[in-house]
Parts: C-alpha cells; sequence; structure tokens
C-alpha cells in the first residue's frame, strides 16, 4: 500500500513539474490580440478564419463512434460463449444490451437523432 501511494504521489509530482517547466521555458509568454488574428497579406481580415460548424454533424459522428466502438466490444463475447457458462454470458451480454438500449432510448428523447428540425 505505500508503495503504490509513493508511486502515485511521485507520478502526481513528476507531471506537475513537467507542466511548469513546459510553461516557463514556451516561447509564447505574451498573448497579443494582434499576434492572435490571422493574418492576410497585412489588411485586417475580411471574413471569420473559422466557418461556421454544423453541431448536429457533429452529434450523429459521435453517436456513430460510440456504437461503433460498441460493436468491438460485442465481437469478443462470441468466443467467450464456449468458454464459460451460457447462465453467466447470458447475464453479461443482456447487461450490455441493456445498457445500449437505455443510451440509445436516452439519445432518441433527446432529440439528438433528428437530422433536421
Amino acid at each position: 500500500m505505500k508503495i503504490m501511494l509513493t508511486t502515485m504521489i511521485t507520478s502526481v509530482m513528476i507531471a506537475t513539474l513537467m507542466m511548469f517547466l513546459s510553461k516557463m521555458i514556451s516561447k509564447k509568454k505574451i498573448s497579443d490580440r494582434e499576434k492572435l488574428s490571422p493574418f492576410e497579406c497585412g489588411f485586417n481580415p475580411q471574413t471569420h478564419s473559422r466557418l461556421p460548424f454544423s453541431i448536429q454533424f457533429f452529434l450523429i459522428s459521435m453517436l456513430f463512434l460510440i456504437f461503433d466502438i460498441e460493436i468491438a466490444l460485442i465481437l469478443p463475447l462470441i468466443p467467450i460463449f464456449k468458454m464459460s457458462s451460457l447462465f453467466y454470458w447470458l447475464i453479461s451480454f443482456s447487461v450490455f444490451i441493456m445498457l445500449l438500449l437505455m443510451g440509445l432510448y436516452y439519445e432518441w428523447n433527446e432529440g439528438v437523432l433528428k437530422w433536421a428540425t
């Protein structure tokens, strides 16, 4: 227990020291409005440097990534079926599927799945 506590404290101290040192030796010390603005041939920019982004597209892509990872988590359950008892496999599979369905139901109620409103 003492070794684990010492290791945790040491790792936090090293991380804090590294962040402090990087902040001290970084070249960018002064944040000026002119330096942070985009440069356009010496003139003031005519348009915004960032284009508008659809938050709905972002939410749909995050949902796709989440469900894609969940499929990758389901795939190992197939070979485990042969090695474990049927009862424990059904319980773990049912809990996993129920969590997925509850998440899908929550997203549906929040209106995340509606593309055009």
